[in-house]
């Protein structure tokens, strides 16, 4: 399988050049993007950058404040919405396409459908959320298909549990919580009896932390019988949930990130991805997953294809990048997964985490060019980024119910600054960035198209040089790392600094890698660095250590022919 290079995008953003971000605004004073804004021209500037896949997130309709009644969507108690355009993570309508996202509302499955051709012919395919584990705490689907049973339409409301409902009930008690259930409505919010909250909260109160917009769905694991589980016969949210990937799937999208996987039992996945697979074969699933015990387990039984690499890669990132970590803990990453390692998607950015240029993070997007190329070309398995990280958006905004946190909101009606100035109403000619933003673009642009071209990083074998390179004068494992890739007759050397000042550093190699991969040394040689085109006179053998020199927070990737 060829090496997936991701763009994630918030849909409802991407588009938007309103830039009038009042905090809190509405729909009405703060615009809001449409799937229109991905135009030919857009795509094609997206697919510069070596992207295979973009991941359009919240494209299936979820719970808003913004009242769209009159096209026929029943309104959403404002008790029960996160923000004024509400999370894309509490699903309203697992069929039908989020109406802030279209253009004309009526026709909003048809511009869904002429995004994934548009996406398509640019070259790239689609990807979109599969929300598995809750939905809003209002949904119903009012355009599901002929034939197909809405979500609790047929639910015993008097049993906690049972097997064949679709939620967890509490009888006879109403759902309460510790904040207002009224808000700005004329009458609270009412939900009786109550239903289990999406973050496996199974009481009826829900804390102003907890996902209280959500209600958890029941796969036949009873939570309060120690977990034990009814999957014979099949459960009922397992029936639906399967049509639902089918019906997106028969769409054109060609792949789903599924969120919150591990909060699903394996035992469905496992049941379900097959049967979406026999008819589309190279659709993929990527699962948010965090407990890297429950990995395997979600590759062999589960069915995945890729799964989160947050807790290993991401954090090990971000701690060296930020000084809480020596570079040399990189090498326990690839340790603790190296049996499925292909299968580990990383990345440094998405719309849970904080931006790297925020003041929580980085503090500036250049300081993290040497964990990018890490996480870049640390494997054969796919690398993602967030909308802006190319341009070093910095999150820093105080939106509205997302606050001033480092993060872009998924929360409010809101432009994003670089995007915003990156388009230029529709132009791409980087008029309105400033220098800085369009180095970094270029950063991106180069070293993503190596990922998704170069068959060394798509396919090559992986080697640690950390082993062969103690403290010493020309090298400081403290904030060096340097790895080898190799493919066929071709090797690449990596080797990233994470200092704030350049670095000079001669790396050894050991008379294992050539003998493992059949390799002639090289005494004399002018490789070619892929991140700036220009050659570099070193050595690569086990005689003589190579030499490089490294720029402050970056590395070098040199290339050379081995046969």
């Amino acid at each position: 399988m060829d090496k997936p290079v991701i763009y994630q995008v918030f849909t409802r953003l991407f588009g938007n050049d309103t830039c009038v971000n009042i905090k809190d605004g509405s729909r009405a004073q703060n615009g809001c993007g449409t799937m229109a804004a991905f135009t030919p021209e857009a795509l094609q500037q997206i697919k510069a950058l070596g992207i295979t896949h973009v991941w359009y997130t919240g494209i299936i309709e979820h719970a808003t404040q913004t009242d769209y009644s009159s096209y026929g969507i029943a309104r959403d108690h404002h008790a029960v919405v996160k923000g004024k355009a509400g999370s894309a993570y509490a699903i309203k309508d697992y069929y039908d396409v989020d109406p802030d996202l279209a253009t004309s509302v009526p026709a909003r499955m048809k511009e869904f459908e002429a995004l994934v051709e548009r996406t398509h012919e640019a070259g790239m395919k689609v990807i979109i959320d599969f929300v598995p584990n809750h939905v809003a705490r209002q949904y119903h689907s009012d355009v599901c298909p002929e034939g197909i049973e809405d979500l609790g339409a047929a639910d015993d409301t008097t049993q906690h549990f049972s097997p064949q409902n679709n939620f967890y009930y509490f009888p006879n008690e109403a759902f309460h919580a510790d904040f207002d259930l009224q808000q700005d409505e004329e009458q609270p919010y009412f939900e009786q009896p109550a239903r289990a909250t999406g973050n496996d909260v199974f009481s009826s109160f829900a804390h102003r932390d907890d996902w209280y917009e959500t209600v958890k769905l029941n796969y036949g694991v009873d939570y309060l019988d120690n977990r034990s589980t009814h999957f014979d016969p099949v459960p009922s949210t397992w029936e639906k949930m399967v049509n639902i990937l089918q019906f997106w799937a028969d769409k054109g999208v060609d792949g789903f990130r599924c969120d919150m996987a591990e909060m699903v039992p394996s035992e469905f996945w496992g049941w379900a991805i097959p049967q979406v697979k026999e008819k589309y074969p190279d659709i993929i699933f990527i699962a948010e997953i965090y407990g890297p015990d429950a990995y395997r387990r979600y590759i062999n039984e589960g069915r995945f294809d890729y799964l989160y690499d947050k807790v290993g890669l991401y954090d090990t990132l971000r701690a060296v990048t930020c000084g809480n970590a020596n570079a040399s803990s990189i090498t326990s990453c690839w340790q603790a997964v190296d049996d499925i390692r292909p299968h580990m998607l990383s990345f440094l950015e998405n719309h849970d985490e904080q931006r790297i240029a925020s003041d929580f993070f980085a503090g500036s997007a250049e300081k993290a060019h040497a964990a990018m190329i890490v996480a870049a070309t640390f494997s054969t398995g796919p690398v993602m980024i967030y909308f802006g990280q190319e341009l070093g958006e910095r999150g820093m905004d105080e939106e509205g119910f997302s606050g001033r946190d480092g993060r872009t909101t998924i929360f409010d009606y809101w432009s994003v600054n670089t995007i915003s100035r990156w388009r230029n109403h529709d132009r791409f000619d980087n008029r309105k960035l400033t220098p800085e933003e369009v180095d970094n673009r270029h950063f991106y642009q180069t070293l993503l198209n190596l990922c998704s071209k170069d068959s060394v990083l798509r396919y090559g074998d992986f080697y640690d040089l950390m082993y062969v390179n103690p403290s010493s004068p020309t090298f400081n494992p403290h904030k060096q790392y340097a790895f080898l890739r190799h493919y066929d007759r071709s090797v690449m050397l990596i080797v990233v600094n994470f200092d704030d000042a350049p670095a000079s550093v001669d790396v050894n190699i050991p008379e294992h890698v050539f003998e493992l991969y059949s390799m002639k040394s090289l005494m004399k040689v002018r490789a070619i660095d892929q991140l700036t085109g220009q050659p570099v006179a070193t050595s690569f053998t086990a005689d003589k250590p190579s030499h490089v020199e490294l720029p402050a927070n970056g590395g070098v990737i040199l290339k050379f022919k081995t046969r």
